[in-house]
């Protein structure tokens, strides 16, 4: 599901260590993210989403486009 997880924090150069300290979990919890074997809530899917300035499904793999959707324009 995470198919670009692993690719966009390496071209951040980030460490697994600096994601999971952002993230506020174990380096653990977020290796297994990157390797699909846990899945992450929303909350954290979008965060990271801000933090790399990209969308959530250009992490999921569902779009090439790495730039994010303007936001919502909802009142």
């Amino acid at each position: 599901m995470f198919l670009r997880l692993r690719d966009i924090r390496e071209d951040s150069d980030k460490t697994q260590t600096e994601m999971a300290e952002l993230l506020g979990c174990a380096q653990q919890t977020y290796s297994r993210y990157e390797n699909e074997k846990t899945q992450m809530s929303y909350q954290t899917l979008c965060r990271l989403a801000d933090y790399f300035g990209t969308s959530v499904d250009y992490l999921l793999g569902h779009t090439d486009e790495r730039t994010p959707y303007p936001p919502s324009r909802r009142k």
